[in-house]
């Protein structure tokens, strides 16, 4: 760390306890090597650099102040009792009542957007297989639904072996569900996954964990995904 501080407020205060009158600078100039002078005119750029930090901090108070000003009159101005928001939501609620589009026209504002079709969930993919400790089975998966939306679930359906139907085992309103349910002794087990918001379905997604025995137990062997056989992937 050097003598002097590194912040401008620290070298100020320094040379103030050591340049102006009664410091040691100005007290013991000729002893340490020092002129009268000099530290006299040290003092003065010290005095100097002290009003303007003074200064400075009053105009950045006032600019505070004024920038609050500004955005209290904003918002006062748009959303203040009676104000800005209040009288558009007024002017619609008249159109609406009048069943009179002419009304946006004459006040210039456009009329409400006409409610679109939000698309249905997503698929689920990337599916990843853990096996717990009590032998379940921990589910996760990704899917991409669409922007803005919210309340997908995820119907989890599950048939044990090669063919069959699949029975429904449980939802998720996240991305992954613990299946606890798994007869043990099974070759395999084959997921499939739906996500459904309200009446809208997405398309349903299948994989397949097939199992092998390998030390106290059950053992995943391989995961097959939307008919594509690929190495095991493990849940985090």
């Amino acid at each position: 760390m050097g003598i002097v501080p590194d912040s401008r407020l620290g070298k100020i205060e320094f040379y103030e306890a050591h340049a102006l009158p009664g410091g040691p600078w100005a007290t013991n100039a000729a002893a340490i090597g020092l002129t009268p002078a000099a530290v006299t005119a040290l003092g003065t750029l010290t005095t100097q650099a002290r009003a303007a930090f003074n200064a400075a901090e009053a105009a950045r108070q006032a600019a505070k102040a004024a920038t609050q000003n500004f955005y209290d009159k904003v918002r006062a101005m748009h959303n203040g009792p009676g104000a800005g928001s209040d009288m558009i939501q007024t002017l619609r609620t008249w159109a609406e009542s009048k069943n009179d589009p002419n009304v946006y026209t004459l006040a210039q504002i456009p009329p409400p957007a006409t409610p679109g079709v939000t698309p249905p969930p997503g698929t689920p993919f990337e599916f990843t297989v853990g096996l717990l400790q009590n032998g379940a089975l921990e589910l996760k998966w990704k899917c991409n639904n669409p922007s803005g939306t919210q309340g997908t679930i995820y119907e989890v359906k599950r048939r044990t072996g090669g063919s069959g139907a699949f029975n429904y085992i449980g939802s998720s309103g996240v991305k992954s569900f613990t299946d606890d349910t798994v007869v043990a002794g099974s070759p395999s087990v084959t997921y499939q996954i739906t996500a459904v918001r309200s009446t809208q379905r997405g398309n349903p997604a299948q994989f397949t964990v097939n199992f092998g025995i390998g030390g106290p137990g059950l053992t995943i062997a391989s995961v097959t995904e939307g008919g594509e056989a690929g190495p095991m992937k493990m849940a985090a």
